[in-house]
């Protein structure tokens, strides 16, 4: 065994050696100093919202014109008619006439969202949807239409020529139709024309909002959120609410401690769910999902029932009697005995709990079936929540 020797040319190469060594027991300790970050998953702006940073929806109802004869029928949209002969005589054009026919004028709601702190003169992006009986809005243009918010105030205005990605064409046996012709978006179609006042910055407190709320997740989030400010700052006061005194140093400027804080990595816990959609025959189970000890059959019967037509003559020569048709019917009675008992142990993972109902060769519908008995017989340690 040979010794390590320090370099003589260097005074202080035993002092490098000896940082050397003891870099990862520096990494440990700063680890360890740091509450929940060994086990990370998620940023907190990406499983919260803080106060204030939120979209507002804004809806307005207007009217498309330029279709090529796809527009509403004016007859039985009067609601159309009306709009248009509004519209017409705010441009100083008499229109009240019986004879005002057109299919070239939609009815459309116009809805967008309004991003948070939006400022004036922006613009955003809208979505246009028909309302009467147009076929397709392709080749329309929105006029001039106000979009209100919840308080009933116009906070954009919007117009534009709409992007239909759907289209529409028929002939006189056949017709196809691809997407949704009758709805479309204008990219940067309306101009916002008020702001929501609302100073984040001077906030003594924020409420930061759980996505996901639960009770552990929230408490990890505060703990992560005081170790970093190295006060306690936060507090879980709810499974989807964590408060937030602003501290001392971040006084009138909220926005640096958000910036800050959001960077914050949590462990995300949640509870154990499956989640099943009979429709399609979709199911999702959380990683927590167990199951306590159970045994499990599942067969298959089928009957099949055949109709079999024959037809019932008279004797040859007969003189009387007629022909006719007499129905025979044949019930067969299968039943698949191949699919034998199987026990799941308690406390299986996820993982062994799907191999083991793969095990018995069924499918997700016959699995959504099994799943629901499992919990019934209280075997199933999860809630189930159906789409």
């Amino acid at each position: 065994m040979t010794s390590a020797r320090y370099p003589s040319s260097s005074p202080f190469g035993w002092l490098a050696t000896a940082l050397r060594l003891a870099a990862p027991i520096l990494l440990l300790l700063l680890a360890a100093a740091w509450p929940g970050q060994g086990q990370a998953q998620s940023r907190i702006k990406d499983i919260a919202s803080f106060e204030g940073v939120r979209d507002n929806l804004l809806v307005g109802y207007g009217l498309v014109v330029g279709l090529n004869g796809t527009g509403d029928d004016l007859g039985s949209a009067p609601f159309t008619r009306e709009s248009l002969i509004g519209m017409l005589q705010r441009l100083g054009i008499n229109a009240r006439d019986d004879n005002l026919d057109t299919s070239n004028v939609a009815a459309v709601m116009v809805t967008a969202n309004l991003p948070p702190f939006a400022r004036h003169g922006t613009r955003i992006d809208i979505t246009v949807s028909a309302l009467g009986s147009a076929d397709s809005l392709l080749g329309g243009t929105l006029v001039v239409t106000p979009l209100l918010a919840a308080d009933g105030e116009v906070y954009a205005v919007a117009q534009g020529s709409l992007a239909v990605a759907g289209f529409s064409a028929e002939g006189e046996g056949a017709s196809v139709t691809k997407g949704v012709p009758t709805s479309g978006r204008i990219p940067n179609g309306a101009i916002i024309e008020r702001e929501i006042a609302f100073d984040l910055a001077e906030l003594s407190s924020v409420t930061i909002s759980l996505r996901n709320p639960d009770l552990t997740t929230a408490r990890r989030m505060a703990e992560s959120i005081n170790a970093f400010l190295k006060v306690p700052a936060a507090r879980s006061i709810d499974p989807g609410t964590v408060m937030l005194q602003v501290p001392a140093k971040y006084d009138g400027d909220t926005v640096a401690l958000l910036t800050d804080i959001e960077q914050l990595r949590v462990k995300v816990d949640q509870i154990a769910r499956v989640v099943i959609n009979e429709q399609s025959g979709v199911i999702v189970m959380g990683q927590n999902v167990r199951i306590s000890t159970v045994a499990i059959a599942q067969g298959n019967l089928t009957i099949r029932i055949t109709e079999t037509p024959q037809v019932s003559q008279p004797a040859a020569f007969s003189s009387t009697g007629t022909t006719e048709t007499v129905q025979r019917t044949a019930i067969d009675i299968e039943e698949d005995g191949m699919r034998q008992l199987a026990v799941l142990p308690e406390g299986v993972s996820l993982q062994e709990l799907v191999n083991g109902l793969n095990a018995l060769g069924i499918g997700p519908r016959d699995m959504i079936t099994i799943l629901q008995a499992v919990k019934a017989a209280g075997a199933l340690q999860a809630e189930i929540r159906i789409m």
